[in-house]
């Protein structure tokens, strides 16, 4: 039962972060879009400096604390040898969703 309560909290927080990633790509080329179509030179020079300035900094990216129990699970996990291969994980999760 804890492995299929793991399994599911691991499955709501990889399609959180698949929701996240494919709204992040949405912005991104929607910035592209945006952009492709400014003409004024001294617009696109500031937003230049913009990016390149923000984009130089190092960002600390900070777990949420369900991400540390994750991440603690998995750790305990690997010490007491509770590991499986990434075949038979793909098997158990296509098994898993096809109960549903």
């Amino acid at each position: 039962m804890y492995n299929i309560r793991k399994n599911q909290y691991i499955f709501g927080y990889l399609e959180q972060i698949s929701n996240e990633m494919a709204t992040v790509d949405n912005i991104r080329n929607g910035l592209i879009d945006k952009i492709m179509s400014i003409k004024n030179k001294d617009f696109l020079l500031a937003l230049d400096k913009l990016i390149t300035s923000s984009s130089s900094e190092s960002e600390i990216v900070e777990l949420t604390k369900e991400q540390k129990i994750m991440l603690e699970m998995s750790e305990e996990d690997i010490k007491n040898g509770q590991l499986i291969s990434q075949e038979r994980m793909d098997k158990r999760n296509l098994e898993w969703l096809n109960e549903m």
